[in-house]
């Protein structure tokens, strides 16, 4: 005991160059062990000692040299102690970084990622996400109401009051925190005679002046016989060829609808006709007598001075036109001058189910047209809004309406732009305040000029196509959005249109006209050129979609006149429509939401199989018919058409199965697959054609002589001897289809060691 306290009196003493020894008694174990420990109030070297590091000794007189080593004076023992406690803090921190990165590190995985239901799969990847049913229900929340203040009774594009909206809604962009701009652009348009007029004179009756017009008509006055046309629709001017009617130098009278103004006007000229006639048949609309129709009949879109480029600044460009333009008189008349004609025509008996009034019009059925529009240059703004996403912020899906109209547009235009205004504002305030963090981005766009045909939509494509074909991902179209019910989109958004199904299981006499199984034959419907969204599709190969919601029997009749206003769309829908644009405003917001939510792009790739398998079934039948009449060589086969097809089969067959096998736990391979999944829509784009002789260029839902179905007509042409036929051109036509087909299956494979080669 005595040598104890003289120990720790040494210890506590700090004696210096001293040290001391005392053996440390402790029963281990059972036995009486002694360990013998040296102390030292310094850390010096041992003279003498027998080597590195003390060791144990029974009863041992001997100095270890570890007791020298680690001397247990006050300033030693506080700064173990301190030592201990650090690390001990480091790695508490440490551990908990690194679980809780893993915990955030935003990844692939989903638990249920179907391409058949879109409406389950819940993400596993807890940040930057939220469950996908606590983002509908924040929506819902937010987008409860839908304003209808961005009216104006005069807003016709480049107009005053159509720079007034713009700023209207760039404001309300600015107020829910957004970045902004705008895309200015100078486009030529075509307008009514400001001091003339147009005029149209049948047999020796009076003249009649209508004040409707069609924009981009050709000029000039045309006299010939009337040739009623039903819709102007390629199998009714086939029906009028089989009866051996010559169509040479007619004016054609048809009916609105169905297609549009500048498929009628194309389909005459094909026929060589000298002039359209375009009434609104009162069996299909019930406007009145006297309500003028208002459109543009340009074969394509956008600025058609222009074609393939942007409208920046015209003297940059010499003068070109598209050859979309027409080089036949069209124009517009009312509902009364159209049955005075037809009332008045004599000669053969129509086809059945062609109209009450049965006669198609004969030679001396004579009627002079005459049209005198004015070429204008005009100054347009598109506006843009963009709310950011948090991982993938340069991939971004576009949400548009047009603003402009010929009248009022409250269906055509003004619903678009509330609900798309209401949109912005609801999703900004789920960022803001309800803690929703998209992956991609989210760009609103306010075009212009897109009822002379899409216009300030177009231009903006042709300005940034090398970036948008990159990098948006899907459009969506606003426009008309309570006035029918069908869903317009590519077979890629096919589960989201089943989307839109079931977000109508309310309404029960809906379910039971078109049924769950049957719903895409009924409802989903092919884009229509005059959709926006088509230029999107066509043009630039980005999937798109156009919907409309409507709880009424029929189409809204009121487009394209001066009578499409609130007061008439609410007696269409029952004065409905605030609560039908919220609805409909909810479903664009679950589409855009669900594309920029999930990690990956819900499209389904294989709904394309059964489109290219068809049109190669049916080129092969007409190509061997063709072959038997020795038109075409015996050496052209169908076999790399048919090969080209498995292979895009065997690729987007293979891209599922990737998603569904591969370890998608980063953001990397996310990204990979999703560009991947982007290239299909763009590799659909024929290379060898000029987008000013043929802008929509996607050869399944594009238009012109590239097309898989213009592949089917010219077959047809030659098994016909048409003298348009050319086998030559056919084969070079038949050769670049088939490799556009082939070059979509290697993009969408992947990684060039990853092609299929069986071509």
């Amino acid at each position: 005991m005595d040598q104890a306290r003289s120990t720790i009196s040494k210890i506590f003493n700090g004696e210096p160059h001293s040290y001391t020894r005392f053996n440390l008694t402790q029963n281990m174990e059972g036995d009486n062990s002694q360990v013998e420990m040296k102390l030292s109030s310094e850390i010096d070297e041992e003279t003498g000692g027998n080597g590195v590091g003390g060791h144990l000794n029974h009863n041992s007189n001997r100095t270890p040299y570890v007791a020298q080593k680690f001397g247990r004076t006050p300033k030693n023992l506080c700064f173990m102690a301190a030592t201990i406690f650090l690390i001990f803090i480091i790695g508490y921190l440490i551990g908990y970084l690194v679980h809780r990165n893993k915990d955030l590190a935003p990844t692939c995985a989903t638990s249920a990622l179907r391409y058949e239901d879109v409406s389950v799969a819940h993400e596993t990847g807890a940040a930057p996400l939220m469950d996908w049913d606590d983002v509908k229900k924040l929506l819902a929340e937010k987008l409860t109401t839908s304003s209808m203040d961005l009216t104006s009774s005069n807003h016709r594009a480049g107009s005053p009051g159509d720079e007034d909206l713009g700023n209207k809604v760039i404001t309300k962009f600015k107020e829910y925190g957004m970045k902004t701009w705008t895309d200015e652009h100078f486009v030529k348009v075509q307008d009514p005679p400001a001091s003339g007029y147009n005029r149209i004179v049948f047999k020796n009756g009076s003249e009649e002046r209508p004040t409707g017009f069609l924009s981009y008509s050709a000029n000039g006055t045309a006299r010939g016989a009337v040739l009623y046309a039903h819709y102007g629709q390629e199998d009714d001017l086939r029906q009028l060829k089989d009866m051996n009617i010559d169509m040479n130098n007619r004016v054609m009278l048809v009916r609105a609808g169905r297609i549009s103004f500048a498929e009628k006007v194309a389909n005459a000229a094909k026929v060589n006709a000298s002039a359209v006639l375009i009434y609104p048949d009162p069996a299909d609309y019930s406007i009145g007598e006297s309500t003028p129709l208002f459109g543009h009949v340009h074969m394509g879109s956008g600025d058609p001075y222009t074609p393939g480029f942007p409208s920046f600044n015209h003297t940059q460009f010499p003068p070109v036109q598209s050859s979309g333009l027409p080089n036949i008189l069209a124009q517009t008349i009312t509902t009364g001058m159209g049955m005075n004609i037809l009332r008045q025509l004599g000669g053969r008996t129509q086809p059945n189910g062609w109209g009450s009034i049965n006669r198609l019009g004969d030679e001396s059925d004579v009627i002079t047209v005459e049209v005198n529009n004015v070429l204008t240059e005009k100054r347009i703004n598109n506006v843009f809004g963009v709310i950011k996403g948090f991982v993938d912020a340069d991939r971004y899906v576009v949400i548009g309406a047009q603003r402009d109209a010929w009248g009022p547009g409250f269906g055509a235009s003004t619903v678009g732009t509330s609900v798309l205004v209401e949109l912005a504002r609801s999703i900004s305030d789920m960022v803001e305040n309800g803690g929703f963090k998209p992956r991609r981005s989210i760009v609103f766009a306010s075009w212009s000029a897109g009822e002379y045909g899409s216009v300030g939509a177009t231009e903006w494509l042709e300005g940034y196509l090398s970036s948008l074909s990159m990098k948006a991902f899907t459009y969506i179209n606003l426009d008309g959005i309570v006035t029918g019910i069908y869903f317009h989109g590519c077979r890629l958004l096919v589960p989201l249109g089943r989307l839109w199904l079931k977000s109508w299981e309310f309404d029960k006499s809906l379910l039971s006209q078109f049924g769950k199984n049957n719903w895409e034959s009924a409802i989903l419907e092919p884009l229509r050129m005059d959709s926006a969204a088509y230029p999107f599709l066509a043009f630039s190969g980005i999937p798109s979609v156009a919907f409309r919601f409507h709880s009424g029997s029929s189409d809204y009749p009121h487009f394209s006149t001066n009578l499409d206003t609130r007061e008439n769309l609410n007696s269409v829908t029952a004065s409905q429509v605030p609560q039908l644009a919220v609805r409909a405003g909810q479903f664009a917001g679950h589409i855009a939401l669900r594309l920029v939510h999930d990690h990956l792009l819900q499209m389904d790739l294989k709904k394309y199989n059964q489109l290219i398998r068809s049109h190669v079934v049916q080129i092969n039948g007409k190509v061997k018919a063709v072959q038997r009449v020795s038109l075409l060589p015996k050496a052209l086969t169908v076999k790399w058409l048919i090969m080209a097809s498995g292979s895009y089969s065997r690729a987007s067959s293979a891209l599922a199965a990737d998603i569904q096998n591969s370890d998608l736990e980063d953001i990397e391979m996310c990204r990979v697959i999703n560009d991947r999944i982007m290239t299909v829509e763009r590799n659909f784009l024929s290379p060898y054609v000029s987008p000013r002789d043929s802008p929509f260029r996607h050869i399944l839902l594009g238009s012109g002589p590239h097309t898989l179905k213009a592949l089917t007509n010219h077959l047809d042409s030659l098994t016909t001897a048409n003298p348009d036929a050319d086998a030559e051109l056919f084969r070079n036509q038949f050769a670049q289809a088939t490799w556009t087909i082939q070059t979509c299956a290697n993009s969408l494979a992947g990684d060039i060691w990853s092609l299929d080669n069986e071509i």
